[in-house]
């Protein structure tokens, strides 16, 4: 029987998963999806190439679980930064550059890479992951709003709108926040 690392069983499973991880992104950062295999992602994760089975079924299953970790990460890092601020103009000052500052760490051009690639369900799984960090946003957007803080006569067109301006990442941060806080109407 293989010996477990941590305390107990589930420390285990998460000092295994995160070891998939880091050995996934490593991957992802040097090659295409395609040319990842299991073994390959085992071999880095310092596992048997058969006991990445035990926890993922293929590789598909090791993107979307690694997407569900980076953002619960990421959503619980964002609100923790916006915490203490009830001012939805300065809520979205933190929402633009926690996404910029934090970009790198968290996104690393999964979606466009792999979305023709995945199977429908593991997009789908994906794309539910994107929205709760959508949610986050439309909550912002939806408070600054009511508050009078924002013009926005298109709520999920302005969504879409700024993750699009957080994209360019060659553009200075703060030209984007002061084009975004333009354009839904913020008093600078």
């Amino acid at each position: 029987m293989p010996r477990i690392s941590g305390e107990n069983l589930q420390q285990h499973r998460e000092q295994l998963q995160r070891r998939v991880f880091v050995a996934f992104a490593e991957l992802m950062a040097e090659r295409s999806f395609d040319a990842i295999t299991m073994a390959l992602i085992a071999e880095r994760a310092e596992l048997g190439r058969t006991a990445i089975y035990h926890h993922f079924r293929d590789k598909e299953a090791v993107v979307v679980a690694f997407a569900t970790h980076e953002t619960e990460q990421y959503v619980a890092q964002l609100r923790e930064a916006m915490q203490g601020s009830s001012d939805p103009v300065a809520q979205l000052r933190t929402y633009l550059r926690h996404h910029l500052e934090a970009g790198e760490q968290f996104h690393m051009g999964l979606g466009p890479q792999l979305y023709g690639i995945l199977p429908p369900s593991s997009r789908q799984a994906i794309r539910e992951h994107v929205v709760a960090v959508e949610d986050v946003l439309r909550e912002i957007l939806r408070s600054g709003v009511d508050a009078g803080a924002f013009r926005i006569d298109d709520l999920d067109g302005t969504l879409s709108l700024v993750h699009a301006c957080l994209s360019p990442r060659h553009l200075p941060a703060g030209t984007i926040e002061t084009f975004v806080l333009g354009a839904v109407g913020a008093a600078g």
